[in-house]
Parts: C-alpha cells; structure tokens; sequence
C-alpha cells in the first residue's frame, strides 16, 4: 500500500506564499541560510542548488521540496515509498539527480527530476511524469551477492556475510571529471551505502561508481513503484574503491569541489575499534587510481584504489586520514571556497514529531580538525 504523505500547514504558514520567481545568485551574493521548510516526512537527506535560476531542493527521505533562494516554496513531490537520499543539479541539462532505493524489491535507481516541471505542492512522482528513473544493475548485483554460498539471500540486514563489499544499496552522488583529472567531461559519480558491521573484513571501502550519462537518455523510465522496471547501463564507466574503514551506511554526501580539486565525503561513523571512523573523508580529485589489492575480499581481488586526500587527522595504524565535520545532512560545493550544508532538526506540532532542514553557508579554511567555518 503507498504511503500518503501529509505535509504540514505549518510549514506553509512558516515560508508565506509560494514564490515562483528566481534570483540568480552567485556564491559572494548567496544567503547566509536556506530555510527548507517543516515537513511530516524522513528527515534532510541531501540538497541541490540551480544558482542560474535560483532554486534550492531538498530531500526529506521521501519527499523533494523546491525552493526559491528566500526559503519560500515553489513545489514539491510526493509519494515515494523507497528512500530518496542525496540529490545533485546537474548544469549541462537542467535537472536533478538523485539516489533512490527498493530494498525489498532489490532495485536501485537514479532519479532524475525535469525541476522546471515542479511549479506545485504535492506533486505526485509516478503520475505527473515529473520523475524519470534509470536502473543500476552493477548496484544490484552486489546488493544480493550471496558471499557465504549457501544458496539464499538474507535480505536487508547488516548481520550477515552476504552483500559484497557490504553493499546497502547507494547514497551519495555528485557529479565531476573522472578521477585524476581536474577538468574534462562530467561524470555521475555514485557511493554505495555500506552497511555497519564489526564482524567483516571486507566492508572497509567506500566503494564509488563513475557513469558518463551522455546516453542516459535511452535508459530513462517513468517511475512505476508497483512494477520496478530494470531498464539502465550493463555495465559502469569505472568501478573504485577508497579505504576508510567500515562506515554506518557509507557515503551519505558526496560532493566534488572544484576549489580544493577533491571529492569530498560525508558519512556517519564507523564503530570498528580498529579504525578512527571520522565523520569526513576525501578523496585526492588529482591522483590517478592505481590497480591493487582490495583487502580482506573472501577470495583475492584487485580494483581501482583511489588515494584520500593530504591533511588532516592521521590514523597512523591504519593509514587513513580524515577530518571531523556534520555534512552528512547534505553538502554543496558553491565555487570559490564556498559551501552550503545542512543542518537537521526536528519540531512538535500537535503532537507529531516533523522534519526540517536549513542550507547554512560555510567556508574553507583547510584547518584540522574541522576543515569548514561557518560564515556569518
């Protein structure tokens, strides 16, 4: 049965009347905070900016909000039962894009958003051809792995050697060159979700997928929740892996930043002792991936490894480094050494308990162990 979601008068209350009309904005001249609104959904999963036309959005888990630069709602869709995590603006065609998961029905797709469709609230995603979704089948096929071989799939739980690399399905997304470059044609660059487990070796990589999406155009569905279709690319543009440790769900923001020339990564901590489970990685935008072994795979593999980035915290007993910072929420690379990221709350009205999310502005400063200052 599909889930109804009911947003709150409140929040309607709290932004004013709806605005329909953009500021363009550049990173000097952008608000200082985006308020996106008070809603009866999951909470803030990631944000996107069209700074051209002057809209933000946001993803509340199973709800996308549009809004104008002043916080004042444009739009909104609805009606997703699967979980809609980070979003993306993608400049070379106009929409966004963003990760969005079926575990039950073991389907993972990209959701694009034709955003200059969104003009009103509740819009429905599978019947207002506002949402096109593109399938990842290399996604899929390690979801289900069946690692341990005894001929079953045990489904979504972390407890269990099944799902390679740990694989919880996919979070993260961002678009930017291919890895080792600074420039060059744009790639969707998507993380697994990684799922916590302390008891397994082979779960301490970020593991990150680049599609050139030139040709996506064949691929892309309507969204038709009853009757998950599995129309995308056979195979990925590059498959690479960055060592972390185990993370708690993997990579939930990922961003390229074209300032510092990195890929930057979000995450909620790692609980293995062995490990330092920082809150922030990144990865060296400007090192080439290099072929070697994936450790602790139960038969031996090699892959792309990327290299994280200098600076920072070191952990010299495992070699990795990182930094502490809350950007799990969502992360934009504005240009300039500009960012905005998202801060997650919660209220009570009337005895139920709402999400929001608010786009505050930071900047870069390169310091440990925080790398960002909060502007204003």
């Amino acid at each position: 049965m599909r889930k109804v979601l009911t947003l709150t008068l409140a929040a309607t209350a709290t932004f004013g009347l709806f605005s329909t009309t953009p500021a363009t904005a550049t990173p000097a001249d952008l608000p200082k905070e985006i308020y996106g609104g008070t809603w009866a959904a999951g909470h803030v999963q990631g944000m996107a900016i069209d700074q051209r036309k002057g809209f933000m959005y946001f993803s509340f888990t199973n709800l996308l909000v549009k809004t104008d630069l002043k916080g004042n709602p444009v739009g909104s869709v609805t009606g997703f039962t699967g979980h809609l995590g980070d979003l993306d603006f993608n400049a070379q065609d106009g929409r966004v894009y963003g990760s969005l998961e079926y575990k039950a029905q073991e389907s993972f797709y990209i959701a694009i958003f034709d955003v200059d469709r969104i003009t009103s609230m509740n819009m429905d995603a599978q019947t207002t051809d506002v949402v096109k979704t593109v399938y990842l089948k290399e996604v899929v096929a390690d979801y289900v792995a069946d690692m341990n071989g005894d001929g079953k799939f045990d489904g979504n739980i972390a407890n269990t050697p099944d799902h390679r690399y740990g694989c919880s399905g996919i979070d993260g997304v961002s678009f930017g060159p291919a890895f080792g470059k600074k420039h060059g044609k744009q790639k969707l660059t998507v993380a697994y979700g990684i799922y916590s487990n302390v008891d397994r070796q082979d779960n301490d990589y970020q593991v990150l997928l680049q599609y050139d999406i030139q040709q996506w155009k064949k691929y892309e569905r309507p969204l038709t929740e009853s009757a998950p279709h599995t129309s995308g690319p056979e195979h990925t543009d590059g498959k690479y892996f960055a060592y972390t440790g185990n993370t708690t769900y993997g990579v939930q923001n990922l961003e390229y930043d074209e300032h510092t020339g990195n890929w930057m990564m979000a995450v909620y901590k790692g609980k293995k002792p062995q490990f330092p489970n920082y809150s922030f990685f990144m990865v060296d935008g400007s090192a080439q991936p290099r072929k070697g072994d994936i450790v602790g795979q139960p038969r031996p593999e090699q892959g792309d490894l990327l290299t994280l980035a200098p600076g920072g915290l070191q952990h010299d007993a495992s070699g990795v480094r990182g930094w502490e910072f809350t950007g799990e929420y969502g992360l934009i690379s504005l240009g300039g050494g500009r960012y905005y990221v998202s801060k997650a709350g919660t209220v009570t009205e009337g005895g139920v308990t709402k999400q929001t999310g608010t786009a505050q502005l930071y900047r870069w400063t390169g310091q440990t162990p925080t790398p960002f200052e909060r502007v204003g």
